[in-house]
């Protein structure tokens, strides 16, 4: 592998930041394997989004409004990635590591048989080998899983683990052409659609989320919504919150749902069983808010606040408020 290819995931031509940090580390693994930096943004709003990419070090930019994209299914995308991919030659592919991004990279590794990594968090090369490091088990072990003996690596990347640099010299965005003898007949429902416009959860500065404490789905509107606004950040979910209906599962976090890095997070009426642990204890600073001193998320909270989450949560967002104000 010589060439780094960054898959840009959009909504209209709005993506997430880790389309720029992606574009960023591109360059810097592009330059040690001694290749090229491409980017392939696809669908409706690409031609704004490749504009702005020309900021970040990039070689090449690949770009279409195909409306084919953002009417049918994933097949489309794919088609488009694997054409770029053969055209850039033996290439490592960047995804971001969304629920979005995960499912283009499990199918254009398939097409290009190529190795996969997953939620990495840093690069390695020795020698033109590329080995990957990332967190499993919820952060308890750390791998480093290699590519070997394969021109296409695939990997989806955590959001947040690198930083984004602008300082491009002006990418050359190249027109995307239609692969040949293409036809599509699955269309996306319009539900469909809209859940996946859901993004920001996975890259806020700070979450607030709710739990089974909370007794129904009120509380997730009228209580945490107003905290995460008053403090930048968005609202997140247990399973048993989704389970139950409650909220979208676009807002489960935990082992089943999504992984999060916030630089805070305020547990509201979550006791802290492992499967939720697993998707948020890489927070830079929890804070726990439950009437039961003893429940398990004490153990791995940073602060704890014994008291009724329907008093204190009120009180914090006007405190908040009141301090944004002075």
């Amino acid at each position: 592998m010589r060439n780094v290819i960054v898959f840009a995931e959009h909504k209209g031509g709005q993506t997430r930041k880790v389309t720029f940090e992606l574009a960023t580390e591109a360059r810097a693994l592009a330059d040690t394997l001694g290749g090229r930096a491409h980017a392939v943004v696809l669908g409706r709003g690409a031609s704004g989004l490749a504009e702005r990419l020309k900021a970040y070090p990039l070689d090449a930019i690949h770009a279409t409004e195909d409306s084919d994209v953002d009417t049918f299914m994933i097949d489309p995308v794919i088609d488009y990635l694997e054409a770029v991919a053969h055209d850039a030659g033996p290439s490592l592919i960047l995804v971001p590591n969304t629920m979005y991004g995960r499912d283009v990279a499990g199918r254009i590794a398939a097409r290009l048989d190529a190795g996969l990594a997953a939620d990495v968090t840093q690069f390695s090369i020795d020698g033109g080998t590329v080995g990957c490091v990332a967190p499993k088990l919820g952060g308890v072990a750390i791998t480093t899983c290699n590519f070997k003996n394969t021109d296409y690596g695939v990997v989806t990347v955590r959001p947040n683990a690198f930083s984004a640099q602008a300082g491009g010299a002006g990418a050359e965005i190249v027109s995307i052409e239609k692969p040949p003898g293409k036809a599509y007949t699955m269309k996306i429902e319009e539900d469909v659609e809209e859940a996946s416009g859901e993004m920001g959860l996975e890259e806020a500065p700070v979450i607030v989320s709710g739990g089974r404490g909370l007794g129904g789905p009120e509380p997730f509107e009228t209580l945490l919504k107003p905290l995460a606004d008053a403090l930048g950040g968005a609202v997140g979910a247990t399973r048993a919150a989704s389970d139950a209906g409650w909220v979208p599962y676009s807002l489960q976090i935990g082992q089943t749902g999504k992984t999060v890095s916030p630089q805070l997070y305020i547990a509201c009426g979550i006791s802290g069983a492992i499967q939720h642990k697993v998707g948020m204890r890489t927070a830079g600073t929890i804070v726990a808010i439950n009437k039961d001193a003893a429940a398990p998320i004490v153990e791995f909270s940073d602060l704890m606040v014994v008291g009724d989450v329907f008093q204190v949560v009120p009180e914090l967002t006007r405190l908040v408020k009141e301090s944004a104000s002075a």
